[in-house]
Formats: structure tokens, sequence, C-alpha cells
């Protein structure tokens, strides 16, 4: 199964945006991605519905940060992604009156729920202030 690898793009292109004093195009943040410009423009229209990111039209236009880093956690951008699942594994639903399955997801439901609450705790916890302080500590290394 694939990963989804949204939300480490959204951060990777956040940073890039944050160190620049003019809005970075869909393409020039495409590059830095090394994925389509497409894909950037359909991933900012989620942000920027969200409030976070805006964008400029024109010659000098493209995508800006409009929130206050500080304000912002790792669980704002998983909502603003539209909460993809955050694991890739599941239960099997093949014999639902399978008493033995029953228990089986019963114990992995929990076990999931669990794992969930705490990343998801962990994510609002963490700011892209918090991740720009982190880059800029490793930049001067």
């Amino acid at each position: 199964m694939k990963r989804d690898s949204r939300l480490s793009a959204v951060l990777h292109a956040l940073l890039h945006m944050n160190e620049r004093d003019a809005p970075m195009t869909s393409e020039a943040l495409a590059e830095c991605l090394g994925t389509n410009p497409v894909v950037v423009r359909r991933t900012m229209g989620l942000l920027r519905e969200a409030g976070l990111v805006a964008a400029d039209r024109g010659h000098s236009g493209g995508w800006r940060i409009v929130a206050d880093l500080s304000a912002v956690s790792l669980r704002q951008l998983h909502e603003a992604l539209g909460e993809p699942a955050l694991f890739a594994i599941g239960n099997r639903n093949e014999h639902p009156e399978c008493l033995v399955e029953q228990a089986v997801n019963a114990a992995l439901d929990d076990a999931f729920d669990q794992a969930e609450a705490l990343l998801l705790q962990k994510f609002e916890s963490i700011s892209l202030a918090d991740l720009a302080a982190d880059f800029a500590r490793r930049r001067i290394r």
C-alpha cells in the first residue's frame, strides 16, 4: 500500500515558503518537492480553504503563508488535507460473523484508536514555528 506523504510535502513546502521574502509559484514549489505543479496547486488550494495560505496573481505572484506559524499545528494541517488515514494497516472483514475475527478486530480497533489519539495529540503539540526553528538550527550547524 502506498503511503500518503502529503503532510510531509506540505510541511516541506511551507518551510520553503517561510524562507522566502516573496510568494513562491506552484512551479517553484513543485521543483522543491519533486512533483507536478498541478499537485501543488491542488494541495495549496486545500490550505487556502483552511485560511493558511493565499495566492497572488500576476508576474510576481505565487503562494504565500498568511497564518502565524506559531498558531498552526501539524494537526490543523492534517485536517486541512482531509484527515488522510494515519495507518496503512487495518482489519480483515471478510467473515464478520466469525467470532475469532470479531475478537481480533476488537483488539486491533482499540489499539488503532489509542495510537491515532496519541499521534494526533502529538501533532497538536508541534507548530510550524517549531519546525522552522529546528530548520534554522540545522542550517547553522
